[in-house]
């Protein structure tokens, strides 16, 4: 896949923007704060329905505007589709495909992307957020229909929980919750889904993980992958949980046989004995206590996890290994060929020697888009063109020029 043309109308701080890209490398130069990254930002956005840097979409319309507007040419081989996506700062996003409305969950079918930057550094290090939204992000890009079932997911969860906050207020024990149980089907329903894809996710993962991790840090930590569940007794939400990261499922590492993927049954059984469990306690907090909305991807190398033991090196190195094998495995399973790869001023944090690896690495995919504010700093395979970004503009140049 080859994203052709970009369009932005009041993204950012973009008032009206067009620009052209090709095959192969293009990389975006300028100083910090004039642009580069809202131009990644926008063309991940069909992919992922999200941004890496905030939470919400209002962020990404330009201030004074009460709408954002993305529009991109995407080629998949011979075949041309226009996507649009409208931001609204208030009320629902809208979207187009080739002029025609759809619904924005369905941008995903069309664009894939895999976007690596500083903030990544978070998906190892940060809180479990992090994790989650890289996991749900790439569930997304491989099975679209994802989007629907996290929104629908954590619309029911906000139903759940605020039926539990009204009851905690009321008193209201025993036979006066006959409603919950309606939102727990539905809850134990959309969340079986989400676990058992984060599951297989995870197995999937392992073995393209370990290769990157090895290519990038040119050493064998044995990179491991392993849910956190709240089904299976943990809270990895709950700093002051004693019991740690109980789950019921073994860790995938490459070389590993993973335990096979439970069966929706055993999945959805779990689930409620879980809620029966934490029924006491969601009542007198309030708080919806089990389920993927608090589970956790643990990351270990040489056994230990990531987070609070591994070097700087080692971490940036795990977190590149995770956004090389989701673009390993995007392009193994996907019929759109490769994903654009999106490499947002990563190569200023990283030695000569990462450098050197991460570009041999990329070099090969269809379309990679650098970030960078001094040209430096890009590896000289990857300087095939460059454009200039300054205050919101840009300006088209020959490399060599």
């Amino acid at each position: 896949m080859i994203v052709e043309q970009l369009s932005l109308v009041d993204f950012r701080n973009y008032a009206a923007v067009e620009l052209s890209l090709h095959a192969g490398a293009n990389v975006f130069v300028g100083r910090n704060g004039q642009g580069k990254t809202n131009l990644a930002e926008a063309i991940a956005y069909f992919a992922t329905l999200g941004s890496h840097r905030v939470s919400q979409d209002a962020p990404m319309v330009r201030h004074g505007a009460d709408a954002a507007f993305v529009r991109a040419r995407l080629a998949h081989g011979d075949r041309r589709v226009q996507l649009e996506a409208q931001l609204n700062r208030t009320g629902s996003n809208k979207a187009r495909v080739n002029g025609s409305p759809v619904r924005s969950a369905e941008l995903p079918r069309y664009a894939q992307v895999v976007l690596f930057a500083p903030e990544d550094l978070q998906i190892v290090r940060g809180d479990p957020t992090s994790r989650r939204r890289f996991a749900d992000q790439l569930l997304i890009q491989r099975a679209p229909r994802m989007a629907g079932v996290l929104a629908d997911y954590e619309r029911v969860r906000g139903q759940r929980t605020a039926l539990l906050k009204s009851a905690r207020a009321r008193g209201v024990r025993g036979e006066g919750l006959s409603t919950l149980e309606v939102w727990d089907d539905k809850l134990v329903q959309l969340g079986t889904d989400i676990i058992r894809a984060r599951l297989a996710l995870a197995a999937d993962l392992a073995a393209p993980v370990a290769d990157a991790y090895a290519a990038i840090a040119g050493a064998d930590h044995q990179p491991e992958l392993e849910w956190s569940l709240t089904i299976g007794g943990a809270d990895p939400e709950d700093e002051m949980d004693a019991d740690g990261p109980a789950t019921p499922f073994a860790p995938t590492s490459a070389g590993s046989e993973p335990d096979p993927l439970p069966t929706a049954a055993e999945v959805a059984d779990r689930f409620r004995a879980a809620l029966a469990a934490k029924r006491t306690a969601e009542l007198d907090r309030g708080v919806t206590l089990v389920g993927p909305h608090r589970d956790d991807l643990i990351l270990r190398v040489r056994g230990l996890p990531v987070k609070g033991y591994a070097s700087h090196g080692e971490s940036w190195s795990v977190a590149l290994a995770l956004r090389l094998a989701s673009a390993r495995l995007l392009r193994e399973q996907s019929q759109l060929g490769d994903p654009v790869l999106i490499l947002d001023d990563v190569f200023a944090e990283l030695d000569v020697d990462r450098r050197t690896r991460l570009a041999g690495l990329v070099g090969d995919f269809e379309q990679v888009i650098v970030t960078a504010a001094v040209d430096a700093d890009v590896p000289e395979g990857l300087r095939a063109r460059t454009v200039r970004v300054e205050a919101g503009t840009i300006r088209d140049e020959d490399a060599d020029g």
